[in-house]
């Protein structure tokens, strides 16, 4: 478009140039031959007067010498001889005085029509005057014009004309390219974006500038890529409301298969738990993935919830169950509103995690706490239980690789609980740190 823009421009100005341009240059060329014989006129009438009163050679020639052209060569009379009959065709010079150019012909039909004419002569052109003289007859006066003279100005007129021309072309052939870039480029960045939003980046927008179309278009793009990226987030969230609903139920079914005994029934029903927990685990890890993707989205929204809000909503989630199983709960801090830049589903994600963690890897009975910190700009919570304990917490951090003592023996982990809390705690610059509570079991700071 750019291109094709340039070239119709670069088309209509050379023609309107051309269109202006050379008629002008002919009017100038014109111009500069009337100036030339208007001046050979008014050097022709100089030497009226001398002939209107003598004829003789000595003072005409004296005449002529006198005036600019004739001392220049230039200038040149022809008187007839008196004897001879004009209308019968046979007069003859009786004298001449300069440099005769023109031919015999070309005087003597002048003298005859007794109007001036222009030939052609070697160098240049012969301006030739008819004069009466008084006797009656008629003389005529010769002056040369150089070919030069005739053209005088005519060149550097072109040449200027060319000049305006050429920069009338370049200017315009500059304005229809910044035209071209300025329609071209929100077009560029416009395919740029619809290739990005179609890899997966979603956070893609296109700056709303440029003509009035392709600001719709951008306008359009814009609010077709929230769109996209509202209906990925419910389904995000979706996802993980289920996993959130499903896991509470999951730990408790977990915790009464334990206690069944052994058997082909309790066998069954403990296999079965653990199938629908490693679905919901490839649900959580599915959702999880799908964040980074809309990650820039999220944030340029100002996503963000109360920590304390969240936590009060999820330990009373909690506590029904930890009173089933008799455990001391103890919660703190939580009495003032801790703002942090986390969506609620993703906090409330990770808290069920560290929770389901503790009531999953400890006895029943076992007691723990929740303790919120906020202190200028960063919020501090710790989980902490009384159970056993890790004996490696960085291979319990390690993604799909966890390991945890219980009571009643190891039991391997997909480690997807610590690493939403993890990758939730780094989205604010935060971190996950792992120890030994004052509980005397694992404490968990984020």
């Amino acid at each position: 478009m750019r291109w094709a823009l340039v070239k119709v421009c670069l088309a209509v100005t050379a023609m309107v140039v051309i269109a202006f341009a050379v008629p002008l240059g002919l009017v100038i060329r014109e111009m500069a031959s009337d100036r030339a014989f208007s001046d050979a006129e008014r050097q022709a009438a100089t030497i009226a007067p001398a002939l209107s009163i003598t004829t003789d050679r000595e003072e005409l020639t004296r005449a002529v010498l006198s005036t600019e052209p004739g001392d220049r060569g230039r200038l040149a009379v022809h008187v007839p001889d008196p004897g001879k009959s004009v209308d019968g065709g046979s007069a003859a010079e009786a004298l001449h005085i300069g440099t005769r150019r023109a031919p015999a012909k070309d005087i003597a039909t002048v003298r005859k029509a007794g109007r001036a004419s222009i030939t052609e002569v070697t160098g240049g052109f012969a301006l030739l005057q008819p004069t009466a003289l008084s006797t009656g007859d008629i003389a005529v006066v010769e002056v040369f014009v150089p070919e030069g003279e005739v053209s005088n100005g005519v060149a550097t007129a072109w040449l200027i004309l060319a000049g305006v021309g050429v920069a009338l072309i370049v200017g315009s052939v500059a304005v229809a390219d910044r035209l071209g870039i300025r329609m071209v480029q929100p077009a560029q960045r416009l395919a740029a974006a619809a290739h990005d939003l179609g890899e997966g980046q979603l956070a893609t927008r296109v700056p709303e500038e440029g003509p009035t179309e392709l600001r719709s278009a951008a306008v359009a793009f814009n609010s077709m890529a929230d769109q996209v990226v509202q209906l990925l987030a419910n389904e995000r969230e979706l996802a993980a409301d289920l996993s959130h609903r499903l896991r509470t139920p999951l730990t408790v079914l977990r915790l009464n298969a334990a206690s069944l005994g052994e058997g082909p029934a309790a066998d069954q029903t403990r296999a079965a738990v653990e199938q629908l927990e490693h679905e919901v685990d490839t649900i959580i890890r599915t959702a999880r993935e799908q964040r980074p993707q809309t990650q820039g989205a999220q944030k340029g929204a100002g996503a963000g919830c109360d920590l304390s809000e969240v936590i009060r909503e999820r330990m009373g989630f909690w506590s029904a169950l930890a009173e089933d199983e008799g455990r001391e709960v103890r919660l703190a801090g939580v009495d003032r509103t801790v703002r942090i830049p986390v969506a609620r589903p993703e906090l409330a994600a990770a808290l069920d995690a560290l929770l389901g963690n503790v009531f999953r890897h400890t006895p029943e009975g076992t007691a723990f706490a929740v303790d919120v910190h906020h202190s200028g700009d960063a919020a501090i919570v710790l989980v902490s239980d009384a159970g056993p304990g890790i004996d490696d917490p960085e291979a319990a951090l390690a993604r799909g690789a966890s390991g945890r003592s219980r009571a009643k023996g190891t039991v391997g982990s997909t480690g997807l609980g610590l690493d939403i809390v993890r990758r939730v705690a780094e989205s604010t610059g935060g971190d996950l740190r792992i120890g030994r509570s004052v509980l005397g079991g694992t404490e968990v700071r984020i």
